[in-house]
């Protein structure tokens, strides 16, 4: 006597024990979709300010050659560029003064 039925539900079983398997990683997968994309807005800022920030140090250089430079504009590249590349460095400073 022959069960289709059965057959099936056999032929199906190793399926459903490896999707039954890989179940725990999707439920273990509690990553922020706002801190990966917060990320990647830090990276990709990152990457478009280090070229920016070389060719500003370069321009601040031509000018003192030329005699044309003020203090305040060097001293706001300086503060810019320290600011920009150690911003990750300044939030987490932020956030342990108020136990965050």
């Amino acid at each position: 006597m022959h069960y289709p039925r059965l057959s099936l539900q056999l032929a199906l079983l190793p399926l459903l024990v490896t999707i039954l398997m890989g179940m725990p990683g999707l439920a273990m997968a509690q990553a922020s979709p706002f801190m990966t994309g917060a990320t990647s807005l830090q990276t990709n800022l990152l990457a478009w300010l280090t070229p920016v920030a070389i060719i500003l140090v370069m321009v601040l250089g031509g000018m003192a050659m030329a005699n044309r430079l003020s203090w305040g504009w060097c001293i706001g590249a300086i503060l810019g560029i320290a600011i920009g590349f150690g911003a990750p460095q300044i939030v987490t400073w932020v956030r342990g003064m108020f136990g965050v």
